[in-house]
């Protein structure tokens, strides 16, 4: 499943999740403090403090238009794995 390291404020996560919800993807939203200093999950994940972060499987995206394309690349329903 998918998960998206998220804060609720963040305009660049809302990008991220109107997309996924645009395309009807499931997807586990772990939603992480303000301060940087509370971020020790994300950058265990990605090795940064920023959100939004993208795991899907071995795969960890950080940044929101690299996380768009990847999505449309991957789940669109016309997509080709």
């Amino acid at each position: 499943m998918l998960k998206l390291y998220n804060i609720d404020g963040c305009g660049y996560c809302a990008m991220v999740r109107d997309v996924l919800a645009q395309m009807g993807l499931e997807y586990e939203k772990i939603d992480v403090a303000w301060p940087f200093s509370e971020r020790k999950v994300v950058f265990e994940v990605s090795g940064q403090y920023t959100v939004p972060v993208l795991v899907d499987g071995e795969t960890v995206l950080a940044d929101e238009y690299e996380i768009i394309d990847y999505l449309k690349l991957n789940y669109s329903q016309t997509s080709t794995k």
